[in-house]
């Protein structure tokens, strides 16, 4: 029996205390990173149908049959690097707890950067009944963030996948957002056809090559299609970039998530095809992570 094994055996014990799993299972997460805290405690909180407070104030109550079973196998889960989220089925993301499923993009903190953005850019816009596309929509995550964040706002998620379309409506449906949005299964812009004052796209955006190289946590877990971005990562802002000027409103702007390395490239493309550049804006991490253009006609007010 390996060490893993044996700790996690003795931190499953139905009969420990919840503060103790919560710190034995902190340490055997160790290794997967600086957040073993704070996934233990989700962890123990979910296995023991508790939110975070209530684990402090529960903390020793014991651990109890059912929830160990449930937290053995999700442990196990975790020590094979499936992603927390994954493993839970949901995922925080600005303000709203989103659903998650198989072959679905996990959404990330960087791409709140683009939210951030589009706040800045449009607080004349926050109350107008403005119309937002999210091109590659996946779980609905920017969609849904963006209606919260402009009340009057509607929009449509567009993806090519099947899954991402139901997963996406879904997350809607729960947020309360379905009278303003809309899910459309497509290709980029091809099925759309209207205006919009506001694009957002998280596209795949890494070369080819590069995607074996990425952890097991998304490589393994994240579909191929959400990541690869063609021989050198820009092949999807192309595609965006020729159809582009037919869904933006004369003084629409458009936000796209970047890889760390390609605010050049990507605000080069744009430009090359007449898209004034905005800027180009950094994660919460320092890097690199948000372009936004114009419509070539577009002035900002």
């Amino acid at each position: 029996m390996s060490v893993n094994e044996s700790i996690l055996i003795a931190a499953v014990d139905p009969d420990a205390r919840l503060d103790v799993v919560v710190k034995t299972l902190s340490e055997l997460l160790l290794p997967l990173g600086p957040d073993s805290k704070i996934e233990a405690r989700r962890l123990v909180a979910a296995a023991s149908g508790l939110d975070p407070a209530g684990l402090i104030l529960y903390g020793d109550r014991k651990l109890g049959e059912e929830a160990a079973l449930k937290l053995k196998d999700w442990v196990a889960s975790r020590l094979h690097r499936e992603p927390l989220s994954r493993i839970l089925g949901t995922k925080g993301f600005w303000e709203h707890e989103f659903q998650l499923a198989p072959d679905v993009l996990d959404p990330r903190p960087d791409s709140e950067t683009i939210i951030r953005v589009a706040l800045d850019l449009l607080p004349h816009l926050r109350v107008e009944p403005i119309r937002i596309l999210d091109l590659g929509t996946g779980s609905g995550a920017l969609l849904c963030s963006l209606l919260g964040e402009f009340p009057a706002a509607s929009g449509i998620g567009v993806d090519v996948s099947v899954k991402a379309c139901a997963l996406a409506q879904a997350n809607l449906d729960a947020l309360g957002f379905q009278d303003r949005g809309q899910i459309v299964q497509g290709d980029w812009t091809a099925c759309i056809g209207q205006t919009f004052d506001l694009i957002v796209s998280n596209p795949p955006y890494i070369a080819s090559a590069v995607t074996e190289t990425l952890a097991p946590e998304v490589l393994n877990h994240d579909p191929r299609l959400a990541l690869d971005g063609g021989a050198d990562g820009l092949e999807a802002y192309r595609q965006i970039s020729h159809c582009l000027a037919d869904q933006l409103k004369p003084e629409a702007i458009a936000l796209f998530e970047i890889g760390y390395d390609q605010g050049v490239s990507v605000a080069g493309l744009f430009s090359s095809l007449s898209y004034p550049v905005l800027g180009v804006w950094r994660d919460y991490g320092g890097h690199e992570r948000v372009v936004g253009v114009k419509n070539r006609a577009g002035i900002i007010v």
